[in-house]
């Protein structure tokens, strides 16, 4: 059995601040823009990175405020702080609705195209842990599209058009982890998944297999598109610009060995945590560092 918690400790982990690396996605939009590197949108993307902490936090609280009896079942989230009791229901839903109404007041601060897209998240969200969850498909849907409106956020607080094939990949990269991490879930949890989740009885092995299987390969196909679109537009493509090196290009191999590499730890099933992941896989760490280096030459150096 746990110990119980102080109170500030117990708030710090209902928080989840390991699930904020997520809401890092508000940067790719601008960065792939090539703006990232000005100090006003640097401000805004980051002010936009906040109002996703503390939206999520809010969700995070509200969320386990409603499924204290389904998650006191499960052998992780029992301890969550609700589920044990180290904050009361109560408590959970006020510091839910204060952290959101937060969110969406900075965020109109930043821009009121952001306090859209923010306001769409928290709604999503909401939705999710009142219905969608519980209708399968659907629920899968649901998670990735959190995913993206993260995206489309870091666009939307810096005012930057987003490419078509950056939403592909950010759509169906979205879909490939969530999926991943339902296949964990329910392995994890065998024949009592449905306990826990409704949802997870309704799924195959098979099936999770065949959706995530189909978003790879949209994700892998998407990106070495959007990577030659990415090169032709700046001139850094081989046949336009002669000589110059292929920096775009080069970037689909680290990006193709992460997606194969989460994939591989997902298949062994490690995905229940995708911040775990890939905050903990040395390799897959490796992997994006010379991808965003690779990339960020081809936008900033070319």
């Amino acid at each position: 059995m746990m110990a119980t918690r102080s109170l500030p400790c117990a708030l710090l982990v209902e928080a989840r601040p390991k699930q904020w690396v997520k809401n890092l996605l508000v940067f790719a939009a601008p960065g792939a823009a090539g703006v990232i590197n000005q100090p006003e949108p640097l401000l805004q993307t980051i002010g936009a990175f906040v109002c996703f902490c503390l939206a999520a936090t809010g969700t995070y609280y509200l969320n386990d405020a409603a499924d204290v009896e389904a998650d006191r079942l499960h052998p992780k989230k029992r301890f969550r702080p609700i589920a044990a009791e180290d904050i009361s229901v109560a408590l959970g839903r006020i510091i839910g609705v204060t952290s959101i109404v937060l969110a969406v007041l900075l965020a109109l601060a930043i821009n009121w195209h952001l306090a859209i897209v923010v306001a769409c998240y928290v709604t999503l969200t909401t939705a999710y842990s009142i219905w969608l969850k519980h209708t399968p498909v659907v629920d899968v849907v649901a998670v990735a599209a959190g995913f993206v409106l993260r995206a489309i956020a870091g666009a939307a607080a810096v005012d930057v058009p987003i490419s078509n094939w950056f939403f592909i990949v950010a759509s169906f990269g979205s879909l490939f982890m969530v999926v991943g991490k339902r296949r964990a879930e329910a392995g994890e949890m065998g024949e009592g998944a449905a306990a826990t989740r409704s949802t997870l009885g309704a799924y195959s092995r098979d099936y999770l297999i065949q959706l995530q299987t189909v978003a790879m390969s949209v994700v892998l196909v998407g990106y070495c598109v959007w990577a030659f679109e990415k090169a032709t537009g700046t001139g850094t493509d081989i046949a336009a610009a002669g000589s110059t090196v292929p920096w775009f290009q080069l970037s689909i191999v680290p990006f193709v060995l992460a997606v194969l590499r989460y994939a591989f730890l997902v298949d062994t099933g490690q995905g229940g945590a995708p911040e775990e992941i890939v905050l903990g896989d040395r390799s897959i760490q490796l992997m994006v560092l010379a991808w965003a280096a690779l990339f960020a030459i081809g936008v900033y150096l070319t």
